[in-house]
């Protein structure tokens, strides 16, 4: 029986334990989209306790300890740093089987080097000994970054952020690029009046623009997206329930703007969709003109428990997977329109519904385009996908439809500072596709160069060259 995290963890043939230990074990890390709070990095912050660092902000864990029947207090409420850590660990032990009792346990390796299993009974130990190596150097924001060779960041900022955080962090010296990502979902959402014209109020202040009419929205837009450029940002990243893509006019979208924003009145359903899919293009039309790589992740339906919505607000652990019945139809308008345009920039889709797999994987086919080498990226397994079987699926899915060898691999989406063994967990997991087919006789053995060196593009040269960081 072999023991649990061991050197050979997920590899199963000795080709993928080469693969990995030989080739890409090793490799720094570009994590091209994360929740990471600048502020932290900028000031290098040193956490309070292994609770401040572990469970501060993480809905993963939240939604398990939920499950497991933990009161709310102990989770989100006003328990003690040490109750909540106690009840994280009581949970853990039911964990078994879930990406969760992986991911604390690598971190507790790698993190801290402690090789115990977290359980009720080894709670205080693991506590006390976490909590006296935050106080040491190398364990800071920072710190944690140097360890794992972090070598660039992306963090996820709104338009009207100040990004005052990555200019003191550039400033400092700090040899770990920590770049913005415009991420203008607050933008799109009309449907929700008072946010949306509070929003509206925010943007003009920020970007010095009077906004009068649908006109004035862009310019300030405009001027926030070239702002963002200027601090070095590269990449676009959209949280869309789906691929908006209903014809709007400057007109259309100039009188849904005057309704919502002038006269304070809700909008139909499909004015709502309409205004989204004018802005979305809108704004993949400012992505290709700076250069940007443009994200999607789409297919959350969220904030779905009303009641603890109202008492604790979003990202708080109540979003789920959605479907699409139209997914294909506005997928494809959307494309195609910038296409035709000759106005598409390089794209990542990140799909949530592995159902969707195969249609997401078969409809970006449709608008790779030299010179660029896999233009169009089915992005890696996210959120409830990034275990392994999400993470299996979508590189199998890739290789019959596409060119598993140009995909630019795998990030944390994560608001951890100690989510980097998802590489390592990512990178055993390519090795260990890759080496079972030539063991297999899948792949041939006798080009072990060209796939040793594939193996090493995916974990992480694809993603340098593809954003040219």
């Amino acid at each position: 029986m072999k023991t649990f995290l061991h050197e050979n963890f997920l590899l199963q043939t000795p080709t993928a334990q080469s693969l990995y230990h030989d080739h890409v074990k090793n490799l720094p890390i570009i994590d091209y989209h994360c929740h990471l709070d600048p502020k932290q990095i900028a000031e290098d912050y040193r956490f309070k306790n292994i609770t401040d660092l572990w469970l501060s902000g993480d809905h993963y864990k939240w939604r398990l300890m939920r499950a497991n029947g933990v009161e709310e207090k102990f989770i989100t409420g006003d328990a003690s740093d040490w109750e909540k850590f106690q009840k994280f660990a009581e949970t853990i032990p039911y964990t078994m089987r879930n990406p969760m009792y992986h991911w604390t346990h690598l971190e507790l390796q790698h993190v801290f080097g402690i090789d115990k299993l977290l359980s009720p009974e080894t709670a205080a130990e693991i506590y006390e000994q976490c909590n006296k190596m935050l106080q040491e150097d190398g364990f800071t924001a920072r710190g944690m970054m140097r360890k794992f060779k972090v070598e660039v960041v992306c963090t996820t900022d709104d338009p009207c952020d100040s990004l005052t955080y990555h200019k003191q962090i550039k400033e400092s010296g700090f040899e770990i690029k920590v770049l913005p990502t415009w991420r203008p979902d607050k933008s799109l959402a009309v449907e929700n009046t008072t946010n949306f014209v509070n929003y509206i109020q925010k943007l003009a202040d920020v970007s010095g623009i009077a906004i009068n009419s649908f006109n004035d929205y862009l310019s300030a837009i405009k001027n926030r997206h070239d702002y963002f450029n200027a601090t070095g940002c590269k990449l676009s990243d959209h949280g869309i329930e789906a691929f908006y893509a209903e014809d709007c006019s400057v007109e259309e979208a100039e009188a849904i703007f005057k309704k919502v924003y002038t006269e304070k009145t809700d909008l139909t359903e499909t004015e709502i969709s309409k205004f989204k899919s004018k802005m979305l293009y809108e704004n993949a039309l400012l992505n290709f003109e700076k250069g940007w790589t443009q994200q999607f992740h789409f297919g959350a339906i969220r904030n779905n428990n009303t009641k603890m919505f109202k008492a604790i607000g979003a990202d708080t652990g109540y979003d789920s997977i959605n479907d699409n019945s139209n997914l294909a139809a506005s997928m494809s308008k959307f494309f195609d329109r910038l296409q035709t345009e000759d106005k598409l920039a390089k794209s990542i889709i990140y799909n949530l519904n592995p159902r969707e797999n195969y249609l997401v994987a078969t409809m970006i086919a449709n608008f790779q385009e030299g010179p660029i080498a896999g233009k169009m990226q089915f992005g890696s397994g996210w959120w409830f996908l990034d275990q392994k079987d999400g993470m299996e699926d979508q590189m199998n899915v890739l290789s019959t439809q596409g060119l598993l060898s140009r995909f630019v691999g795998m990030l944390t989406d994560s608001r951890s500072f100690v989510s980097y063994p998802r590489h390592e967990y990512f990178r055993r997991i390519l090795c260990n596709l890759i080496g079972n087919d030539i063991e297999e006789g899948l792949l041939p053995s006798t080009e072990m160069d060209f796939l040793a060196k594939m193996v090493e593009n995916i974990a992480y040269y694809n993603a340098k060259n593809y954003f040219k960081f």
